[in-house]
């Protein structure tokens, strides 16, 4: 059986109700958006890092740490997976350059 990020998604939903004392994402949820969105910036941070050097398995795991942290953000903003996954699907109906230019100008 392949581990889907859809799993993992369901997984860290799931952890909501689980005990602050025996389960790190629970501790995620109750510190809240900005705490879990500032591990996540951490993380990809380190992720960059290790893309940047020669260690394939470092950046495999930094990359499981982004995922992980980026589903429980979004999950703490009620967002499913399943939005974030059609909004790429309605970019990539067109090129990415012409998807990129059709956002407009950055402010």
């Amino acid at each position: 059986m392949t581990f889907t990020l859809d799993d993992l998604a369901a997984l860290i939903a799931s952890r909501r109700s689980d005990s602050a004392s025996a389960s790190y994402t629970k501790q995620l949820f109750d510190a809240g958006p900005p705490r879990i969105a500032k591990k996540f910036g951490e993380e990809a941070v380190e992720a960059v890092i290790a893309a940047m050097g020669d260690d394939r398995q470092a950046l495999v795991s930094e990359a499981a740490d982004v995922l992980y942290h980026l589903l429980v953000l979004l999950e703490a903003r009620d967002i499913s997976l399943a939005d974030v996954l059609a909004e790429l699907q309605r970019r990539t109906a067109q090129s990415g350059l012409a998807e990129k230019a059709s956002r407009g100008a950055p402010k």
